[in-house]
């Protein structure tokens, strides 16, 4: 059994209209949720396959730190997929210094994150005081590596072309593989 705290206002998104979120939880992870919406508090007790289990306190932590319910399933397409929050607080000296961070990961218009993601292949949030990232683990940290040179104060540029650099290596490698596996590239 596993205790996750979410915020209060991301207990409608792991509810979903009329339940539907929560029950999809339940049934694609194995698990039953017991959701206390006064406190934030969701209980999660195994109650089919171990392995599938083991994601059902991750989904919940992904939709509490900001992911939208479908992104959070992802965990569940492959044992690999993972979230990995990054805590921009800690990183921060003061409020003003956070909003400064969160805006630099984020981009003017959205666009850092945007390239984080396009570029990576992994889903990518800000929310609150966190960056959340799903996907496999080369590609989340890549993106880790990508938003601690943002937040070390790197320019943006440099954290482009790295991830651009990261990106390039993934293709060849799945196509490296391809070729020797004989399997059709896309």
């Amino acid at each position: 059994m596993n205790h996750v705290t979410i915020p209060q206002d991301r207990i409608g998104a792991l509810i979903g209209a009329g339940g539907e979120t929560l029950r999809e939880i339940e049934e694609r992870a194995e698990v039953r949720l017991d959701v206390d919406s006064e406190n934030g508090s969701v209980r999660i007790e195994n109650v089919g396959d171990p392995l599938s289990g083991l994601k059902g306190p991750e989904i919940v932590r992904a939709i509490g730190r900001g992911f939208p319910p479908e992104d959070a399933l992802m965990l569940l397409e492959d044992e690999m997929m993972m979230l990995d929050v990054i805590d921009v607080d800690a990183a921060s000296r003061n409020k003003n210094d956070l909003q400064r961070k969160k805006g630099r990961l984020i981009g003017e218009g959205g666009r850092t994150r945007e390239l984080m993601e396009e570029l990576s292949g992994a889903r990518v949030v800000i929310y609150g005081s966190t960056m959340g990232v799903i996907g496999t683990p080369d590609r989340v940290s890549m993106v880790r590596e990508a938003a601690e040179m943002l937040l070390e104060g790197a320019p943006h540029g440099a954290a482009y072309s790295f991830l651009e650099r990261k990106h390039n290596e993934l293709k060849r490698e799945e196509l490296d593989y391809h070729q020797f596996s004989g399997g059709e590239s896309a």
